[in-house]
C-alpha cells in the first residue's frame, strides 16, 4: 500500500470494498470444503453453501453495480470509492477463480472420496442397462408430463426464464433444412435435483464400515453430453449404497421425445440469475400489497449472470447471451454440474455417520427443567442461553406456555425470519384464539423471506393477532418478546426475552446466538416502550437499558469507543473486544482507527464483511480482526468495553453496518448480572483465541489462517463450546440456578503474534 496520512481517516485506501470483502468471506466458506480434516459429507455441504451464498450475492449486489456502470457513474458509493467498472472486473475475476476452485474440489476430492464409500453420482455413459430402463420409465411416467419445450423463432420470442432456474438449450434442424433452430427446456424445480438410481447389489453401511479394504470405485464416465468429469478409478459393480444422476442428464438423454421428427444437435445446461433487489416508496398505501408486488417482480428482474457448461458450443452460448441481453463478461463457464445448491439433497442421504460431524444434543437449561413454568425460572434472576450449544426449547416453551396460561394477559413479539412450520407462530395464533392481546411485529422486507412472512402475516391476522409491519423506511431487525402476566400474588409482571438470533427453531440448531430471559422492571419498561414505538405513534423515550437503532445506537457505540481512548490517556485500563457479523459504517471504523492511534488494543471477531484495514502503521496497528468459519454459523454480536477497569458488556442484534445503525430498528442490551457478564466475556475470549478455524484479516483485504504461537495449545472455539455444553448437560440437576462454570482463558497478546503478517 502507498503511504497514508494518519490524520486523513477519509482516505479511500483505508477501506476495503464491501463486495470484495464479501467474496473473501465466501472464499473462507470454500476453504471449509477444501479442508481435509472436515468430514466428507460436511465438505459437500460447504460446497452447496458456497453456491447458495454466491446466488444471493449476484441477486442482491451485482445488479446495482451493473446499473451504476451503465449510467456512467464514475465512483462507488462506499468509503473505498471503488469505481463500478473496477468493482465488476474484480468481482468477475474473483468469482471465476473461486468457482474453478470449487469444482476442482468437488471433482478431484469430494466426489471420488464419496464414491469410495458408496455414494456415487453417475453420468449418462456410466448407466447400466438396469439404470437406463429405470430412468426411461421414470422419464415417461413422472418427468415428461411436466416438461414444456420452448421454441424460439419469429413467432416464439426468447422465453422468460425464472430466476435461478436450470435449463437445457438445444440446437436442432428440420429434416433436409440447413437452418439451425433453438429451443429451451426448463428443468422442473418441483422435482429433486438428483434422480436416485436403484442399487440392487448395495451393501449396508455396517457392511461397508466392517471392511474398509473393500471400497466401491468411481463410476462417472464422461461423454460429449455429460456434465460430469472423468474420474480415474476402477469400477466394482454392485457395491454402491446410494446412486444418483443429475435430473438434467436424464432429460438430455430423452430430448428426442420432446422434439419428435427433428434432428437434434448440441445441447447445454445453463442457469440464469436475476437482479432481486428492490426499493420501496415511503408513501405506499399498503405495505403488504406493495411487497407482494415486488416479490412477484423479482422473478422477472434483469439477468445479471448466466452459468453455462464449459463445453457448450459457441452458437448456443451466443444464442443464450443475446436472448438474455447479457455481456460476454457476465457469462460464467462451469466445468461440472451447474447449480451445486442441489448437493444439499445428497448431503441429506441417511446413514454414513462417520462422514458427518458428530451429532450433539443441546444442553438443557437446568433452571427451566426445575421450574413448573418458564416465568418461575427467571422471576428472581436473569438466565442467559447460548445456542446451539444450549437448547432453544425454553424459548419455544416460553411462548407456548404464555399462549395456554390463563394468567397471561398479553404477548408481544417481533418476527424477522422464522421456520416454515413455526411452533412460535402457531402459539401466537392459539393465544389470540383464547382471547389474549397478541401483537406480532412482522418484518415483511426480510430479504428473500418476504413470501414466507407474508403468508404468516395473513394467517396471524385471520387468528385475531394484531399484526404490525413496523415503520416504513426501517426494517425491524430486533429480536424481542414480551409476556404480560398477572402472577399468583396478583401482581402484573412483564417477562422479557431478548436475543441476537431469530425466533427460528431450525436455525437455532446451526447459528451461534445468545438469548437473555429477564424480569428486570427497567428492561421491561424499555421493551414496552419499544413495542409502543413500533406499533403506535409513541415518541422515543429516554431508554433506561436498551440501546436502540436508529435513535442512538451508533452515537453511544462511538462514545464508548472514544471513552476507551480517553481512559488510556488518563492512565486507566482500556480495551475493546468485539464480535460481530459485519463492519462497514465509516463513522465506526474511524472511531476504531482513532482508538488504535491512541494506543487502545482492539480485538475483533468479524465473521463476514469488514471494511476496516488492520495493521496499518500509525493508524490501525493496534487492531486485530479474525473471522471464524466452522460447523455453525457465527451470528451473535457481543461488545466489551474495559471502561477503566469496570467492564461493560453488551449483546444484541446489530452489526456495525450502516444498514443496522441507520436503516433498521435494532436492540443492543447490557448483560449486568455478574455471573452472566463473566460468562459472556469468557465466550468472547474463547472465540478470539481460536487458532484452528480462525483466519486473520491482513491489510490487503485477504485472510490467512491463524498460526498458534509456540507453546500455545490448539483451540477450536466451537468444539470448546460443545465440550462445555456437554459437561453442563451431564451435571446433576441441583437447586442452584447458577450457570455452569466457564474456565478462564485469555486473548492472545500482541507480543505473541506474528508481526510479519502486518506487512502483507
Amino acid at each position: 500500500m502507498q503511504p497514508i496520512n494518519p490524520s486523513n481517516l477519509d482516505d479511500p485506501c483505508l477501506y476495503i470494498n464491501r463486495d470484495l470483502s464479501w467474496l473473501e468471506f465466501n472464499r473462507r466458506v470454500l476453504e471449509e470444503a477444501q479442508d481435509p480434516t472436515v468430514p466428507m459429507l460436511e465438505r459437500l455441504k460447504f460446497l452447496a453453501i458456497f453456491s447458495s451464498n454466491l446466488d444471493e450475492f449476484f441477486m442482491v449486489r451485482v445488479g446495482g453495480t451493473q446499473q451504476k456502470l451503465a449510467a456512467g457513474i464514475p465512483t462507488g458509493s462506499g468509503a473505498d470509492q471503488t469505481s463500478p467498472k473496477l468493482q465488476l472486473e474484480t468481482i468477475r475475476k474473483t468469482v471465476a477463480e473461486e468457482v474453478a476452485e470449487q469444482y476442482r474440489c468437488l471433482t478431484a476430492e469430494v466426489l471420488p472420496a464419496l464414491q469410495e464409500r458408496g455414494i456415487t453420482v453417475y453420468s449418462v455413459n456410466d448407466l447400466t442397462e438396469d439404470h437406463r430402463r429405470h430412468v426411461r420409465e421414470l422419464f415417461r411416467r413422472e418427468i415428461f408430463p411436466i416438461l414444456t419445450p420452448l421454441a424460439t423463432d419469429p413467432a416464439h420470442p426468447f422465453p422468460h426464464l425464472l430466476n435461478k432456474s436450470l435449463n437445457l438449450a438445444v440446437s436442432l434442424n428440420r429434416p433436409g433444412d440447413a437452418d439451425t433452430l433453438y429451443a429451451v427446456v426448463q428443468v422442473p424445480s418441483v422435482m429433486p435435483r438428483f434422480v436416485e438410481l436403484p442399487t440392487p447389489g448395495a451393501m449396508s453401511e455396517g457392511q461397508m464400515a466392517n471392511d474398509d479394504r473393500d471400497k466401491t470405485r468411481a463410476t462417472a464416465i464422461t461423454s460429449e453430453s455429460s456434465v460430469l468429469p472423468q474420474m480415474q478409478s476402477r469400477v466394482t459393480p454392485g457395491k454402491t449404497v446410494q446412486a444418483f444422476i443429475p435430473l438434467e442428464e436424464v432429460i438430455r438423454l430423452h430430448l428426442g421425445d420432446l422434439f419428435p421428427g427433428m434432428e437434434l444437435g448440441r445441447s447445454a445446461a445453463f442457469r440464469v440469475t436475476r437482479d432481486s433487489e428492490y426499493e420501496l416508496d415511503d408513501e405506499v398505501d399498503d405495505l403488504l400489497e406493495e411487497i407482494e408486488a415486488h416479490v412477484k417482480a423479482r422473478r422477472r428482474g434483469q439477468p445479471v449472470r448466466m452459468e453455462i457448461e464449459a463445453g457448450a458450443s459457441s452458437d448456443l452460448e451466443q444464442f443464450l447471451a443475446e436472448g438474455l441481453k447479457l455481456a460476454a463478461a457476465d457469462v460464467y463457464k462451469i466445468a461440472g454440474p451447474i447449480d451445486l445448491t442441489g448437493l444439499f439433497q445428497i448431503y441429506g442421504v441417511p446413514g454414513f455417520a462417520d462422514l458427518r460431524d458428530p451429532p450433539f444434543v443441546p444442553a438443557p437449561i437446568h433452571a427451566f427443567a426445575q421450574s413448573t413454568a418458564p416465568w418461575a425460572a427467571f422471576r428472581g434472576r436473569d438466565i442467559l442461553m447460548f445456542h446451539p450449544f444450549e437448547s432453544f426449547a425454553p424459548v419455544v416453551d416460553f411462548v407456548e406456555a404464555a399462549a395456554s396460561d390463563d394468567r397471561v394477559l398479553a404477548i408481544k413479539q417481533t418476527l424477522y425470519r422464522t421456520s416454515s412450520d413455526s411452533p412460535i407462530v402457531r402459539a401466537l395464533q392459539r393465544a389470540a384464539d383464547r382471547g389474549k392481546q397478541v401483537t406480532a411485529v412482522i418484518e415483511l422486507k426480510a430479504r428473500l423471506d418476504e413470501e414466507r412472512n407474508i403468508i404468516w402475516a395473513r394467517e396471524l391476522e385471520k387468528a385475531g393477532v394484531h399484526v404490525v409491519f413496523g415503520i416504513v423506511g426501517l426494517k425491524t431487525h430486533c429480536k424481542v418478546a414480551l409476556v404480560v402476566r398477572r402472577d399468583e400474588d396478583n401482581t402484573i409482571r412483564r417477562y422479557v426475552h431478548l436475543a441476537t438470533g431469530n425466533y427460528n427453531p431450525q436455525t437455532a440448531r446451526i447459528y451461534t446466538d445468545l438469548g437473555l430471559f429477564t424480569c428486570n422492571p427497567e428492561f421491561a419498561d424499555d421493551v414496552s416502550a419499544l413495542f409502543n414505538y413500533l406499533t403506535g405513534f409513541a415518541q422515543l423515550p429516554q431508554w433506561r437499558k436498551l440501546l436502540v437503532a436508529p435513535a442512538r445506537l451508533q452515537t453511544v457505540m462511538i462514545e464508548k469507543i472514544e471513552r476507551e481512548s480517553a481512559n488510556l490517556k488518563a492512565g486507566k485500563p482500556a480495551r475493546l473486544l468485539v464480535k460481530v457479523n459485519g463492519i462497514l459504517e465509516p463513522a465506526v471504523v474511524k472511531a476504531l482507527y482513532r482508538a488504535s492511534q491512541a494506543g487502545v488494543n482492539i480485538d475483533i471477531a468479524c465473521r463476514g464483511i469488514c471494511s476496516l484495514r488492520p495493521g496499518i502503521p500509525g493508524i490501525s496497528e493496534n487492531i486485530r480482526v479474525i473471522s471464524v468459519v466452522d460447523r455453525f454459523l457465527e451470528h451473535s454480536r457481543i461488545f466489551y468495553f474495559e471502561n477503566g477497569g469496570n467492564p461493560e458488556v453488551y449483546v444484541g442484534s446489530a452489526d456495525w453496518m450502516d444498514r443496522n445503525l441507520s436503516r433498521r430498528v435494532e436492540v443492543v442490551f447490557p448483560v449486568e448480572q455478574a455471573d452472566l457478564k463473566q460468562r459472556v466475556i469468557e465466550m468472547l475470549k474463547i472465540t478470539l483465541d481460536d487458532n484452528v478455524k480462525a483466519r486473520e484479516l491482513l491489510r490487503d483485504g485477504t485472510y490467512q489462517r491463524v498460526k498458534p504461537a509456540e507453546g500455545v495449545p490448539l483451540l477450536r472455539s466451537q468444539s470448546k463450546f460443545l465440550e462445555l455444553a456437554a459437561d453442563a448437560g451431564a451435571r446433576p440437576v441441583t437447586a442452584s440456578a447458577d450457570p455452569p462454570p466457564v474456565p478462564v482463558t485469555r486473548v492472545v497478546k500482541r507480543s505473541q503474534r506474528d508481526k510479519s503478517r502486518r506487512s502483507q
